[in-house]
């Protein structure tokens, strides 16, 4: 391979093979440098290495040439690789999927190429104007995208510091609001979860043969979480042999102990005694057979063969199926999709209906948070707008005595000491 060296050996220029173009590299501050010269004749790749080189000497004497460090997009690729092995099992597959899909629809486009010691709080800040500012939609992203977004972003820059390329995490807290409004998360109120049953328990009746095992269940479903306090997705994994009927409370008064899996891992419920009669109907309910014309084409086939009825098992779920579309379907018909504040209610308002209306009642908060497998801190948080009917008025409208006005007690002192010689000398 033909090599010159230039400027007394700091610049070295040189053919790859059977290239055509001139290369050419220096070494500035221990790192090594290579650009092509796009020239084939020698003379002119000369002329340009050498101004070349003296371009990168100016660049590293005013601090403009980047270091020799990992990129973005090298310390998200490390976090994916380790976050999607090492928590496998702990986070299902959807919350690593939303880690990925944020990295490569917003964050490595923006970052991609910096290197980590480059993104400092301002890029960060200028980053959250580039979204709100380039949405697609006409409508900026809702805080909560955003701050999703952000701590991504922090995830890669902490395994950037295990891996020792970087030194410590920049603070990436929004700059001009600390605390956002308190809100409550929408539930139904106790007249609406009464609309709501009572919509479901005459969808059922009405509902036509193919679709009222359906139509059953999903009224099951809405008095089960209403009175449990379970989220959708540990009522899906829900088995019949986690729930048991006790009696506890009062005398005879029964209800629900269930052994619940979900985001949480296992933890413990006790419901509401009105929580027993629903369940009782699930387990007596028989397994969903075919309905309607296809069942009427079974039988003509074999007239005399009857499918027998099948009950649940004890390794059965209590909730087969899903309920999202039929449910949102009863929300919009009864006009209870939106709450006073137009965010749209879901089977998880169910749960929130739960705790709101525990609380309504007195219940302590420690005690629903055990229960409902979270911290008293979150519903403080969120279920802010109910915790007045736990508040002691009688403690808080505490009223001191008033004491008698200076005037009046002077004028009552005189006019007993005019009578009262005794009191005369004490004043």
């Amino acid at each position: 391979m033909p090599r010159h060296e230039l400027l007394s050996g700091l610049v070295q220029v040189y053919r790859r093979g059977d290239g055509r173009h001139w290369h050419c590299s220096a070494s500035i501050k221990g790192r090594q440098y290579r650009v092509t010269t796009g020239e084939d004749d020698l003379a002119l790749a000369k002329e340009f290495a050498e101004n070349w080189y003296l371009g990168l000497r100016g660049k590293s004497q005013a601090g403009l040439l980047k270091k020799n460090e990992k990129t973005f997009k090298q310390a998200a690729d490390q976090f994916l690789k380790e976050y999607e092995i090492i928590t496998e099992g702990q986070r299902s597959p959807k919350w690593v999927r939303g880690y990925r899909d944020r990295l490569r629809l917003h964050l490595l486009p923006y970052f991609g190429s910096m290197g980590v010691s480059e993104i400092t709080p301002g890029k960060a800040q200028e980053y959250r104007v580039h979204r709100i500012s380039t949405s697609k939609t006409g409508k900026p992203p809702a805080r909560s995208t955003i701050h999703d977004e952000i701590v991504t972003l922090r995830q890669v820059l902490k395994t950037a510091i295990r891996h020792g390329w970087l030194a410590h995490l920049p603070d990436f807290s929004p700059p001009y609001k600390s605390q956002g409004k308190v809100t409550h998360r929408p539930w139904f109120s106790p007249a609406e979860y009464k609309q709501l049953y009572e919509k479901t328990r005459a969808h059922a009746k009405e509902a036509q043969p193919q679709h009222r095992w359906f139509a059953e269940q999903l009224h099951d479903y809405v008095l089960f979480l209403g009175n449990t306090g379970l989220r959708p997705d540990e009522a899906k994994n829900l088995q019949h042999r986690d729930v048991a009927i006790v009696e506890e409370g009062g005398p005879g008064e029964r209800i629900l102990e269930i052994e619940v899996r979900g985001k949480r891992g296992v933890g413990y419920c006790k419901s509401t005694p009105m929580a027993v009669h629903p369940y009782e109907r699930l387990l007596a309910r028989p397994k969903y057979v075919t309905q309607g014309r296809v069942r009427e084409r079974t039988r003509k086939k074999n007239p005399r063969q009857a499918p027998p009825l099948q009950y649940p098992q004890p390794t059965d779920h209590v909730f087969p199926g899903n309920h999202i579309k039929q449910f949102n379907r009863l929300l919009d018909k009864s006009e209870l999709k939106l709450d006073r504040d137009g965010k749209a209610r879901t089977a998880y308002s169910l749960r929130h209906t739960y705790i709101c209306m525990r609380l309504m009642e007195g219940a302590d908060v420690y005690q629903i948070a055990k229960n409902c497998r979270t911290s008293v801190e979150m519903i403080e948080r969120f279920y802010a707008a109910h915790i007045k009917n736990m508040l002691d008025a009688a403690a808080i409208n505490v009223m001191r005595p008033k004491k008698p006005k200076a005037n009046a007690a002077r004028a009552k002192g005189v006019d007993r000491s005019a009578s009262d010689p005794e009191a005369l000398e004490q004043l």
